[in-house]
């Protein structure tokens, strides 16, 4: 079931505050009406052919027609410490690195800036950041 214009714009704002609070050290790589990504701020050879990129993905929402989806790349390598920052988040935690948002009151804008600044500092262990 497709969600209100309204409901979805209030989760995607949410998010997307909580990423920009990221900038610096992270770095913008996507910013229109319905997507927002951050990247890391170093180059790191990237695939097969290890070719530079500009920066590792670290996290984007995206707001679509029945959800907002958010997607924490930092998830995918380690959970740990994850659950104990943000309960109600992981709840909405679909595979390995995508959340499912459909309800405002699943956003909580504290458990997500922990959850953002832990796996900032896994990105800079990572050698991810400068």
């Amino acid at each position: 079931m497709p969600l209100k214009p309204d409901i979805r714009k209030n989760i995607f704002n949410k998010l997307k505050a909580s990423l920009k609070k990221q900038c610096p050290p992270m770095v913008k790589a996507k910013d229109t009406s319905e997507t927002f990504e951050i990247i890391g701020n170093k180059p790191v050879p990237y695939g097969s052919t290890k070719k530079t990129i500009p920066g590792m993905y670290f996290s984007s929402t995206v707001a679509r027609k029945d959800m907002v989806s958010f997607y924490f790349l930092p998830a995918y390598f380690n959970r740990k410490g994850f659950d104990r920052v943000a309960p109600t988040a992981m709840k909405c935690l679909k595979g390995k690195s995508c959340f499912n948002f459909k309800k405002e009151e699943q956003v909580i804008e504290e458990e997500l800036d922990a959850l953002l600044s832990l796996g900032v500092e896994m990105w800079k262990k990572q050698g991810y950041m400068k």
